[in-house]
């Protein structure tokens, strides 16, 4: 028993706390689909904003002031700050990070010599990622494509057209990725520049640029491809 506090002391905060209290009415402003952290998957959400009231026996009485805005799931009800609309639902991060191994395949493609072996290595990451009809000629038509569009030699340093796109693709997912995720990413570029031969400067070049966009050091970068080409 805490000094001070006896039965009588208890009863009376309670007895207080049922005649005066406060309450919040809330108001929807928007909804949508979320990851819900309290049920550890895809939700529906309310957005809310509300406006707290002293109470008295219950019924609100005096205004205290605006609440929120808060995101309440629709499942489990749990309120959360409006920032938790940062993080991408599953589909939504799946669909990332399938387009940054595709992104990248094709990067790293077009820096080296698009030949039949790092195709096949190309086509098995792009697969896996979740591009489930991904096939060599495709591969290779839209490296082709994307030579035409930017002028773009095989084997040429990547310019700044391609380092554009590699951000785009890898700067929203790297903050949602721990570093061994954004780690694999960067080793499937390298298992595909190896798959025909060694780093060719391009290839490093590209590599070392979707390392950069996935926030990975420059002394990790050089680690990780130095380990890439080591036997197992």
């Amino acid at each position: 028993m805490l000094p001070g506090r006896g039965p009588d002391d208890r009863a009376a905060a309670t007895r207080l706390s049922r005649l005066l209290g406060t309450r919040t009415a809330w108001r929807a402003v928007g909804d949508g689909e979320f990851f819900c952290p309290g049920c550890g998957g895809d939700r529906n959400y309310r957005r809310l904003t509300g406006q707290r009231r002293f109470t008295l026996l219950g019924v609100p009485v005096v205004p205290r002031g605006p609440a929120g805005p808060v995101v309440e799931c629709a499942a489990c009800l749990c309120h959360f700050g409006t920032d938790v609309l940062d993080h991408p639902t599953t589909t939504r991060f799946s669909a990332m990070l399938r387009d940054a191994v595709h992104t990248v395949a094709l990067a790293v493609l077009t820096a080296g010599t698009c030949s039949r072996a790092s195709l096949e290595t190309a086509v098995a990451a792009v697969r896996t990622a979740g591009f489930d009809d991904c096939t060599e000629d495709r591969l290779a038509a839209l490296v082709e494509a994307l030579a035409a569009d930017t002028g773009r030699f095989t084997g040429e340093p990547c310019t700044a057209g391609l380092a554009i796109e590699l951000h785009e693709a890898l700067d929203p997912l790297a903050p949602h990725l721990a570093a061994p995720g954004r780690e694999s990413i960067l080793l499937g570029g390298a298992r595909i520049a190896l798959a025909d031969g060694p780093y060719t400067p391009a290839e490093r070049d590209t590599l070392a640029t979707v390392g950069a966009a996935l926030t990975i050091c420059s002394d990790d970068v050089t680690r990780l491809l130095t380990a890439a080409r080591t036997p197992s």
